[in-house]
């Protein structure tokens, strides 16, 4: 641990409300943006984590990434190669980086990985100088996004459907088909 750093974290619980898994946040903000706050230095207040997390749910494999860790397909990769069926991701893009990025990177890693992603994104004016992006989504392994709200408070659902997801990864066999692999 950094002395005076926090983690970006996303913390699992279990239906009795016990904490089961925590993710802290792999990689760090340090961008400049084209709004009012311009330059963004996560390293300057945060540590980054060192290590992937998939946990057992009712729902099936979850892997846990937070924000800005979208931008890494590696990573989302080695969560597929440790079986997640779904991967959740929380969220506060910038309304410039949502706008341009957000849906093409959520769709690019469920259908590269073939896994649903249930990402949470915090939207609105969150300062004079920083607006989020919001839209919360929920899209399917095809790539297909099949729940969202653009922003505020909300809720969206979407049925996890393992057929689905099975259906997809056997018609497109990607997974058995991948030419370079690790080690």
């Amino acid at each position: 641990m950094i002395e005076g750093r926090a983690r970006a974290s996303c913390l699992v619980f279990d239906d009795q409300g016990r904490e089961v898994a925590r993710y802290d946040k792999i990689h760090l903000f340090d961008a400049t943006v084209e709004d009012a706050h311009g330059q963004y230095r996560e390293s300057d207040t945060f540590e980054p984590g060192d290590a992937l997390v998939a946990v057992p749910t009712p729902a099936g494999l979850l892997g846990l990434a937070v924000c800005y860790d979208l931008r890494f397909p590696e990573l989302f990769r080695a969560l597929r190669e440790q079986g997640v069926d779904w991967v959740c991701l929380p969220s506060a893009f910038t309304w410039q980086t949502g706008d341009a990025h957000w849906h093409a990177l959520i769709r690019a890693r469920a259908i590269e990985n073939q896994v649903w992603v249930v990402a949470a994104g915090q939207g609105g004016q969150n300062s004079e100088r920083r607006r989020t992006y919001g839209h919360s989504l929920i899209c399917d392994p095809w790539g297909k996004v099949v729940s969202e709200i653009d922003e505020g408070p909300g809720v969206i659902t979407a049925g996890l459907d393992t057929d689905h997801l099975n259906n997809v990864r056997s018609r497109m066999p990607v997974w058995e088909h991948r030419r370079l692999t690790r080690g």
